[in-house]
């Protein structure tokens, strides 16, 4: 089991940057894929960005293709999440989450994810 805490939510204007953290309990290299999601109010969740357990392989939401990336530090504990030209649409809570994995395989379905942190809020403001 992984417990997991993200941080590094605020208020930012549009065009700007905020980098998201997710620190683990244990290492996920190897062992778990890993996502970010978002919630807007009102909205359902919705896929953000995802990592595979191995290779390092990525998937992106295509609101979110080139001005997001997600990467993951080498001792696999921390999760990031760099948020680049940001727009009030990215205005939302945003969670990462954990699935146990041994592939190179991203998830990008919330329903295969088995762990899931508390939530960063982040608002763009115009």
């Amino acid at each position: 089991q992984v417990q997991l805490v993200e941080s590094g939510g605020g208020f930012v204007q549009v065009g700007g940057s905020l980098r998201l953290s997710c620190e683990a309990s244990s290492t996920t290299s190897g062992s778990y894929a890993m996502g970010w999601f978002r919630q807007a109010p009102g909205k359902e969740r919705e896929f953000v960005a995802a990592l595979s357990s191995i290779a390092g392989n990525t998937l992106y939401s295509d609101s979110v293709k080139g001005r997001f990336t997600i990467s993951r530090n080498f001792a696999g504990t921390t999760l990031s999440l760099q948020m680049n030209m940001l727009k009030p649409e990215d205005t939302a809570v945003y969670y990462c989450a954990a699935v146990r994995s041994g592939s190179s395989s991203c998830v990008s379905l919330a329903e295969h994810y088995d762990y899931w942190g508390q939530g960063t809020r982040v608002t763009v403001s115009s």
